[in-house]
């Protein structure tokens, strides 16, 4: 009897553990949150559909100080129609007490997008060229620098 019990709960927790890579839960980033984690890593690896993380992520990423070795925290990712914050802002998002942000919701980039790291101070650092993915750590931090803006 108890090794039937053994494998219902096995059965059962490795049906949890599916189910939860495959539904889409909503996960934005937020000012302060020490919710993330492994910064600098490519998040889009994992949160995606049938991966293992929580929420299918739009876009996400890691910001660094300049000196690129620490992390700069409680800032905002800001996504513009045209070059350096210019056009309309398409979305906003926080990023959080560890340097990281994500977001779940819909962003279209088909049209291109420019980002703008703005930092806890206020300081800006613009991106020269449009992206039409948000999966910032699949350029930066390997093909291209890390995303950083000045405290």
């Amino acid at each position: 009897m108890t090794s039937k019990i053994n494998i219902l709960f096995v059965i059962f927790a490795s049906a949890v553990i599916i189910a939860s890579c495959t539904k889409n839960e909503s996960k934005v980033s937020s000012t302060n949150s020490s919710e993330s984690h492994n910064m600098g890593k490519n998040c889009m690896e994992c949160h995606k559909s049938g991966g293992k993380g929580e929420g299918w992520f739009t876009t996400a990423g890691t910001v660094y100080n300049s000196n690129l070795s620490s992390t700069n925290p409680n800032g905002f990712i800001e996504l513009y129609t045209k070059a350096n914050g210019a056009g309309t802002l398409v979305k906003r998002i926080a990023i959080d007490g560890l340097g990281n942000f994500y977001t779940t919701e819909t962003i279209n980039f088909s049209a291109g997008l420019y980002p703008v790291v703005v930092s806890s101070t206020g300081n800006k650092m613009y991106m020269g060229s449009s992206i039409t993915t948000g999966a910032c750590a699949s350029c930066h931090g390997s093909s291209q620098d890390k995303i950083w803006v000045s405290n």
